[in-house]
């Protein structure tokens, strides 16, 4: 599984990029993209100033 991404609320900032410890997520298009590699530890839906992120 894999944290999931409201492409409507994504803003592309990638402050989710930087906090990922697992460097599962890339921004694509300005929307962030997380890979299967993510453990779902919450991280990026903590850091996100948007709350795009949920798992």
């Amino acid at each position: 599984m894999a944290a999931k991404v409201d492409k409507e609320m994504c803003t592309g900032c990638g402050i989710c990029v930087d906090a990922c410890p697992l460097e599962a997520i890339t921004i694509e298009n300005e929307i962030a993209v997380i890979s299967d590699d993510c453990s779902e530890c919450g991280v990026c839906e903590n850091n996100c100033p948007n709350n795009a992120i949920s798992l």
